[in-house]
């Protein structure tokens, strides 16, 4: 392919910092999957990849699959079609190179759909209200695009899509879900239906599910966006080991959004290098540790919540739970478990009461890692809390009034 250094540096820039136009559904064709298709296989793992897709779209035949996902991918885009009622869109990252310790949560979006269909057939993430746009389609060696140089991005483009795109699609797991995420975000007064939840995949994944959130809403002036992170760890690092993007560094990037203004609140915060007070100092962030909220109570850290972020102007929430921010015993199949952390009934308690105040316009859950199964029950104990915070931030999507 013979193409000018210039158009190289044009398609290389970061679509953060240079917006494109949103994808169309013929590319979002292109770089989405679906649903359970995001992790690319050849022979192993194929059959219950297959049977689960047929079961997601219920379908007897598997090349029945592209078809109906396409078709649900079709309507999801239609805009009037999503301001006759509330709408969930349920998203797919089946990314985990952006993790640290140890990897598995690229199988957290299927196992948990397979999960829910097995047990939980009303749960809102699979029931009527909810479109699921199948999963990003993943490269599993690659995490964003800065990281690209321009040879990797064209054999990524032409193993993905047979050409290199003249509109500089893109082909990592983090810009595609941002990119997927923006071309759902009407602009017009009366369109607010649709509100996206995402299923990791590792943290890092956190980063452009909130970025389009936050362009969507905050950038546009529809909303001032409070953001809830559940989490064992602080994720406030500005790098790790040069690397940007990633599970350390997402909260440090979408605190910068807010410029560093306090709408950041971490809960279940146990393992760190720093206290409380250096994150609190140096980024301006409210923390409630682990133990703080085993002593003061779930009520009451959410009463705080609502009284801070009222304070600080917030009309609209954000909730990132990363499923490790919970005791290891009831979430154990993870990449980090952590002891001392909280109960299922806390976060959900939490979530409810700030989510009943401050409208929820997106969500994600991540590091659900399945085939991390270290204890008796799992990873069905692990998934079985998954399956009760997605339930609820269902529910609370279902629930909220528009923003006008």
């Amino acid at each position: 392919i013979d193409v000018s250094n210039h158009f190289w540096k044009v398609v290389m820039k970061h679509p953060y910092s240079k917006p494109r136009s949103p994808l169309t559904l013929d590319e979002l064709q292109k770089v989405l999957r679906p649903a359970g298709g995001g992790v690319y296989v050849v022979s192993t793992g194929l059959s219950e990849q297959r049977s689960l897709q047929k079961r997601i779209y219920h379908v007897k035949h598997t090349d029945e699959v592209e078809q109906a996902w396409k078709k649900t991918l079709q309507k999801a885009h239609q805009i009037d079609h999503l301001q006759r009622g509330q709408r969930l869109l349920l998203l797919g990252v089946p990314s985990d190179t952006g993790a640290g310790f140890t990897r598995g949560a690229n199988l957290a979006p299927s196992t948990l759909r397979a999960h829910l269909l097995s047990h939980y057939p009303d749960h809102p993430l699979i029931g009527p209200h909810s479109f699921d746009i199948g999963d990003v389609r993943v490269v599993p060696q690659l995490l964003s695009a800065e990281m690209l140089s321009d040879e990797q991005y064209r054999a990524t483009a032409l193993a993905l899509f047979g050409e290199v795109p003249i509109s500089s699609l893109p082909v990592t797991p983090l810009d595609i879900t941002y990119e997927a995420l923006r071309a759902f975000s009407p602009v017009k007064e009366d369109t607010y239906a649709v509100t996206p939840i995402v299923i990791g995949g590792d943290h890092s994944v956190g980063w452009p599910a909130f970025k389009a959130a936050y362009d969507r809403w905050e950038v546009t002036g529809k909303a001032r966006l409070g953001l809830l992170h559940f989490d064992a760890h602080t994720d406030l690092l500005s790098e790790r080991l040069g690397v940007k993007y990633c599970f350390a560094t997402w909260a440090w990037h979408a605190n910068q959004l807010f410029g560093q203004d306090g709408r950041l609140a971490q809960v279940g915060i146990r393992a760190s290098a720093r206290d409380r007070a250096h994150w609190e100092t140096t980024c301006n962030v409210r923390q409630y540790w682990a133990n703080e909220v085993h002593q003061r109570g779930a009520d009451e850290i959410a009463h705080d919540l609502i009284e801070r972020f009222e304070r600080l102007g917030v009309t609209a929430l954000y909730v990132s739970n990363d499923i490790d921010g919970t005791d290891e015993k009831y979430a154990s199949a993870t990449g980090t478990p952590e002891s001392g952390g909280l109960t299922p009934e806390q976060v959900n308690l939490i979530t409810a009461r700030v989510g009943e105040r401050f409208p929820l316009i997106g969500a994600d859950l991540v590091e659900v890692a399945p085939p991390l199964s270290r204890t008796e029950g799992e990873p069905e104990t692990t998934l079985n809390t998954a399956s009760s915070y997605l339930e609820l931030l269902g529910k609370l999507a279902l629930q909220r009034t528009p923003i006008s």
